[in-house]
């Protein structure tokens, strides 16, 4: 009997083992764990498998110094670690490549590295298991040694060309420049994570790995409409037109399962981290140009049929309305008029009265002349008059009980922050929503936060709340 329930547990443990799916983290330095106390259990590879348990094994190809440029100085192309990540047939391919292109050394081919990293999405797209590729952008440099891992070179010339690949490919592109770009304290020597850091790095992978996705939905199959594809940052962007509006959806790798989306609502692809952010994630990302129109009900009425196409193509009925200064206008107007739509705002030093713009000195400048035409205004004194802005609207954006997320900076010179405070005020005494994050000493660029986390999980929170 011993015997048996001895196998029988020897079965057990086999079967186990052989369901584990691996997963390979191919890269340089970062990935082997230099800088780490101890890189067998503090690099980034070793602490995800901690955090992802004893379902998945996970494998450490990392090797220092590596490029993914096959002519590059150290190319990776030619190492055991390449070989043996091939030969071991995995389920998930992290591609942790591109930090150290940036050399100057290296520049010199960075017209190939396009190519170069789609050979080796190839080459782990052809294997046996079919694995799910990530190709992950390099980490930020704090190097100011110009010749080395320069991140000027990083941002301009090599994550374009990895996002063109990885758009090109068809595979999942994962941000990581941003992820610690506020976190020079964990980077002593300007180049490497230390533990922490590899910490932050090892949760961003265990939430895409586990990312709940619908694998069958494509939207663009269900959208009626006639359109082109872009590339959006690594993704697939239809354009299209309704009512003579130019319209953009971008869609992610694979939806996130209750179909979520975000409506950028002015200026499209500024500061889109936070964007990106979300599509990783598995959202759709939105905007219809009604610019000069500011809220209007001509703008809404366009909108609404914008919403229906979306929303009858499979996406959620509620969305993420984001709105960057008088983006602000558009998205929360919308908000107000459709209170069961919307599933919370996002707001960035915003326009919230409009009643300001008649006392700016001088000329009355473009957005304020569209404003003025967009609702019929002939005067100075027409403005002063004007009751449509959000401050005004207060009582029908608490009626949809979602919550609003407003970054404001306090030196801002275009939009006093004194209407943020303002309005944060009369939500809050109608019983709303709403946080405030003062940056201090910013003025009304930059908006958005280099890293996005604080306001991506302010969407994430409110999204799956429900």
């Amino acid at each position: 009997m011993k015997y048996f329930i001895s196998l029988l547990c020897c079965l057990t443990i086999t079967l186990s083992i052989q369901a584990q799916k691996k997963i390979a983290c191919i890269g340089a330095s970062i990935t082997e764990g230099v800088r780490t106390t101890d890189p067998a259990k503090d690099s980034y590879p070793s602490q995800l498998a901690r955090l992802l348990g004893s379902e998945y094994k996970v494998l450490n190809f990392g090797l220092g110094s590596r490029t993914i440029l096959r002519k590059g100085d150290f190319s990776y192309w030619e190492t055991k670690q390449y070989k043996e990540a091939l030969e071991c047939n995995p389920d998930i391919v992290f591609i942790d490549l591109g930090g150290n292109d940036a050399k100057l050394q290296n520049r010199i081919y960075m017209d190939e590295m396009t190519d170069d990293c789609k050979d080796m999405i190839r080459s782990f797209k052809n294997l046996p298991s079919n694995p799910r590729i990530i190709v992950m952008l390099p980490f930020v440099s704090f190097e100011p040694d110009t010749t080395q891992i320069w991140d000027r070179v990083i941002v301009d010339r090599i994550i374009p060309r990895l996002q063109q690949a990885a758009y090109e490919e068809n595979v999942e592109v994962l941000d990581m420049h941003s992820l610690l770009i506020d976190r020079k304290d964990l980077m002593p020597d300007n180049i490497h994570p230390e533990d922490e850091g590899s910490s932050i790095i090892a949760k961003r992978l265990y939430d895409q790995v586990v990312l709940g996705t619908d694998k069958s939905f494509d939207l663009l199959n269900n959208i009626k409409e006639q359109y082109t594809v872009s590339n959006f940052k690594g993704y697939t962007c239809a354009d299209f037109k309704i009512r003579g509006r130019e319209c953009k959806v971008v869609k992610p790798r694979f939806a996130a399962e209750n179909k979520p989306w975000i409506w950028r609502t002015r200026f499209w692809a500024h500061e889109p981290q936070t964007d990106i952010a979300l599509l990783e994630r598995g959202f759709h990302l939105v905007y219809c140009d009604v610019a000069e129109l500011m809220g209007n009900n001509e703008a809404l009425s366009i909108w609404t049929d914008f919403y229906t196409i979306l929303t009858k193509a499979g996406l959620s009925k509620k969305s993420t309305m984001e709105g960057m200064s008088r983006g602000a206008m558009y998205s929360l107007c919308w908000a107000a008029a459709n209170p069961d739509k919307v599933n919370c705002v996002y707001i960035d030093n915003p326009l919230l009265d409009c009643r300001y713009l008649a006392d700016k000195e001088g000329d009355l400048g473009q957005m304020t002349k569209d404003f003025m035409d967009a609702y019929n205004l002939k005067t100075r004194d027409d403005i002063r008059n004007f009751k449509g802005s959000p401050i005004d609207k207060v009582e029908d954006i608490v009626k949809g009980k979602y919550p609003i997320l407003i970054l404001c900076a306090d030196q801002d010179e275009a939009v006093s922050p004194t209407q943020t405070i303002r309005f944060e005020q009369k939500i809050k005494a109608q019983g709303g929503d709403i946080t405030v994050i003062m940056k201090p000493g910013f003025k009304h660029h930059p908006h958005s936060f280099p890293n996005p986390s604080p306001i991506v999980d302010f969407i994430l929170k409110a999204t799956y709340k429900h």
